[in-house]
């Protein structure tokens, strides 16, 4: 991640993390249907930060890296000021320029390029807040993801349309406070249902 993530991002252009907050999934949980396969997305829940009549942006919420913040602090030649905060782990957050760090927090704070999910949850891009929780002075509960998860103009809704996926408004406590291997679970569980249970093949009326 650097300071220039959201400028070589938008390529020429707007990008989606720039753009105007769209409506429709925008803010939600996307959780995968058991019968996705697809080694990027089984058993995975994100969060959707844009999505727009342009395509799609979301964050995997449940994919940790073989590696810690330390590794990524480094790289910028940042030191943490704790073994706490070395040992951080970082997650996968697609497969999409898997260079690029988003920072998943609470509102707190002034960054320089931060875009706003919602009332309760926000996407930093910059260094500055790498280096704030480094000193450990960053936003709290805060994770950082490598890469993100991007679909085109009418993916999504065709690929819910085959149910590969669902999708449920944002609880903010999947996002932050569950463990990362229960966050996938739990987001079913807040459907009411108990995924084990859930069969392979579903329909929509």
């Amino acid at each position: 991640m650097s300071d220039q993530t959201s400028e070589s991002a938008a390529a020429g252009g707007e990008s989606l993390l720039d753009a105007a907050a769209g409506s429709s999934l925008t803010n939600h949980l996307l959780i995968a249907m058991p019968s996705l396969v697809d080694p990027n997305f089984a058993h995975t829940v994100a969060l959707i930060c844009e999505h727009t009549d342009r395509g799609a942006l979301g964050i995997v919420l449940n994919k940790p890296l073989p590696m810690r913040l330390s590794d990524v602090l480094s790289q910028m030649k940042l030191e943490p000021s704790t073994e706490d905060i070395a040992a951080k782990p970082v997650l996968r957050g697609g497969p999409v320029h898997t260079d690029r760090g988003f920072v998943l927090h609470r509102p707190g704070g002034q960054w320089d390029h931060t875009h706003k999910v919602s009332e309760t949850i926000q996407v930093t891009t910059s260094r500055d807040v790498l280096a704030a929780i480094a000193r450990g002075e960053g936003p709290g509960d805060a994770f950082i993801a490598l890469g993100y998860a991007g679909w085109e103009s009418g993916q999504l809704e065709r690929e819910i349309r085959e149910n590969a996926w669902t999708s449920i408004p944002v609880d903010p406590r999947v996002v932050f406070e569950l463990p990362y291997e229960d966050r996938w679970i739990g987001a079913w569980r807040l459907l009411g249902i108990d995924v084990d249970r859930l069969s392979l093949v579903a329909g929509h009326a």
